[in-house]
């Protein structure tokens, strides 16, 4: 059972477990945290988990670069100036609000989550969905897929499936749909963008702190000691700047691009669905069309999913 199910207060406030039974109120604050932010996880939509691949990536990067610090006779305090990362990354921020309009800046801000979130496009639903209109549309002609409108939630299966119904030709609805297709894939093409130039910025905007350190360390020659730990710390900002762009940036771009790619090959999938639909294709053969999109698994798998969306039209 869900610890929220168990102490709903835990759900509204991280420290209620103080009102709860002795064995319970007895977890320090970080336990109660922590039961807190377990409760905001479990409550994440359907579909919806932490990516592991992005939060283990983060956690062997740091730590092999940490370990391989302190094997050296480091500490990681060395490496840690407040200066440095005010440098590299207002200055990052800043070539990059030059660069793009502060619109493009907050989508590319708000589809950041989705590096850390991995939204299952569940395309077994979806292709389940789509073979109980065929068959249903089959059997009952297409009109009768006006009353499942109301319960479709995705607006591209919507649309397309909406405008069938109302009679619209193949042709016209391919190139309707299709257009959308395009238009959304450029402007999500500008996300990507936004990490990709702020990694070309921030090892540049890096040598530019260490220039400034070392400015302020010339100007102490006289003390020895002094220049060696300056010209130490002057160095940091190269660090900040090269490691914001090699293990942030480029590695978020890269996985917002995956990301825009599986929405599109949904899409094409929801869209080459409905045509054949529209065209009064055999649901079996829809069913060979639309394997080709899914993850490769066995046949066996395919056919008891053709089965449940024809036994759901009926």
């Amino acid at each position: 059972m869900p610890i929220e199910d168990r102490h709903p207060s835990i759900a509204r406030d991280p420290c209620a477990l103080r009102h709860e039974p002795a064995a319970l109120w007895q977890f320090d604050c970080g336990n109660r945290i922590a039961a807190f932010a377990l409760v905001r996880l479990q409550r994440r939509n359907d579909g919806e988990s932490v990516d592991k691949s992005t939060v283990s990536g983060i956690l062997v990067a740091l730590s092999g670069i940490g370990l391989g610090l302190m094997l050296d006779g480091g500490r990681l305090t060395q490496v840690l100036q407040p200066t440095a990362a005010l440098i590299v990354f207002g200055g990052t921020l800043g070539a990059v609000l030059v660069q793009f309009p502060l619109r493009i800046l907050l989508q590319a801000a708000k589809q950041l989550k989705d590096v850390f979130w991995d939204k299952e496009p569940a395309p077994d639903a979806l292709v389940e969905n789509l073979l109980r209109y065929a068959f249903k549309a089959r059997r009952e002609g297409l009109l009768s897929l006006d009353s499942e409108l109301a319960k479709i939630e995705d607006p591209f299966l919507k649309e397309s499936l909406m405008l069938a119904i109302d009679g619209v030709s193949a042709a016209d609805l391919r190139k309707m749909m299709e257009l959308q297709i395009d238009y959304r894939g450029e402007k999500d093409e500008r996300i990507p963008k936004v990490f990709e130039s702020a990694a070309g910025y921030s090892p540049t905007i890096g040598i530019i702190g260490a220039v400034l350190g070392l400015i302020q360390v010339m100007q102490h020659l006289q003390d020895i000691d002094a220049v060696g730990r300056g010209v130490a710390v002057a160095f940091v900002a190269t660090i900040y700047g090269v490691a914001a762009a090699n293990l942030v940036f480029l590695p978020c771009a890269g996985k917002l691009k995956i990301r825009i790619r599986e929405r599109q090959v949904i899409q094409e999938m929801t869209l080459e669905a409905v045509l054949a639909i529209l065209e009064g294709v055999n649901p079996r053969a829809l069913e060979l069309q639309l394997v080709s999109y899914l993850p490769a698994r066995p046949k066996r798998s395919l056919t008891k999913l053709a089965s449940t969306a024809k036994a759901a039209a009926q």
